[in-house]
Formats: C-alpha cells, sequence, structure tokens
C-alpha cells in the first residue's frame, strides 16, 4: 500500500466510523430492530402465542409484553464490532466485509438467543430473571463482542491492532516529514 494510499485508507475508515455515529447509531437499529423482533417472534410461537405490536413489542399468549427496547437490540455492540473492524489497518475491503459480516452475523444470534431465554424467563415468573439480565446487561455482552472479535483475529489471521497500528502509521509519516 502506498503512502497516499495508507493515508486514504486511515481517513475513510474513521470518516466511516463518524458518520455512522453522528445520528445516535440510527443505521444499526433501523437494520437491526426488524431482524431482531420478527426471529425472536417466530421462535418464541413455537412455544407460545405471539403477536408483535409497534414493531418491537412481542405479546405472549395475548398477555405478557415483552418490549424491545434499543438496548435490547444491542446497536452500540454492534457499532464496537464495527469499530475493531474499521481501526484494524491492512485489511482488504473482500476480506473486511466479510469479517464484518460473520462478526455481526454471529451477534445478531447470540443477541436472539439471549432475549429468548430471557423472555421464556420473564414470562415463566423465574427468580433468576433479573440477575441474569443484568448479568448480560453488564457482562455477557461485552464478553460475547470481545469474544467475536478475538475468534476473527484467529481465523482471519489479522496481525494488526486496532488503533494501535493506525498510530504507530501516523507517528512514523510525522517523523519521516520532520527529517
Amino acid at each position: 500500500m502506498t503512502e497516499k494510499n495508507g493515508i486514504f485508507d486511515l481517513i475513510l475508515r474513521y470518516l466511516i466510523l463518524i458518520a455512522v455515529a453522528i445520528p445516535n447509531l440510527w443505521l444499526f437499529y433501523t437494520i437491526f430492530t426488524p431482524v431482531t423482533v420478527y426471529p425472536v417472534s417466530w421462535i418464541l410461537g413455537i412455544f407460545y402465542n405471539t403477536l408483535i405490536a409497534s414493531g418491537h413489542i412481542i405479546i405472549l399468549n395475548n398477555i405478557f409484553p415483552i418490549e424491545l427496547i434499543p438496548s435490547c437490540i444491542a446497536g452500540s455492540a454492534y457499532y464496537l464490532l464495527l469499530i475493531l473492524n474499521l481501526s484494524t489497518r491492512e485489511i482488504a475491503i473482500g476480506k473486511r466485509i466479510k469479517i464484518l459480516l460473520l462478526a455481526f452475523g454471529i451477534f445478531l444470534v447470540l443477541n436472539i438467543l439471549r432475549i429468548i431465554l430471557l423472555s421464556s424467563m420473564a414470562f415463566s415468573g423465574s427468580s433468576f430473571f433479573d440477575i441474569t439480565h443484568i448479568l448480560f446487561w453488564y457482562a455477557i455482552s461485552t464478553i460475547f463482542v470481545v469474544a467475536i472479535w478475538f475468534a476473527e483475529v484467529k481465523a482471519f489471521k489479522i496481525k494488526k491492532i486496532p488503533f494501535y497500528h493506525d498510530i504507530i502509521f501516523l507517528y512514523k509519516k510525522t517523523k519521516s516529514r520532520k527529517k
């Protein structure tokens, strides 16, 4: 990669990150709300009578509403996966897209399973619902993101460290200009 291409690549990657974040992660919630709500409703429909109301509320057996708020959709987790992807230098565009789609797909499946588990616990009145919900909220979702990233680093043989190698690249460019 030439110096000019390296700088263009760096600027483009970070501009994309900023552009996606500016409207409060709207893009992630627009895409991932329906692709989360409908599969959750469909799978829960195997065990319960389900109805989707207002596009984000699943009603179980006509009496028990499960509201999937933005935190349930986990747009910030998808954004963190995007940050890890785009802040990593020297990944070819095709490979970068594959890594990103795989990360999003794995997280989507895990998130759907999480919501199904929590919904079933809430509906059954489990005394462990609150602690399980808090545990998922504060720890397990973060562990999911980190585990997905590390698995992709290994599977796709990613050698660069997010942010760090961009900073090193910029440092070398500024140092070489001073000479």
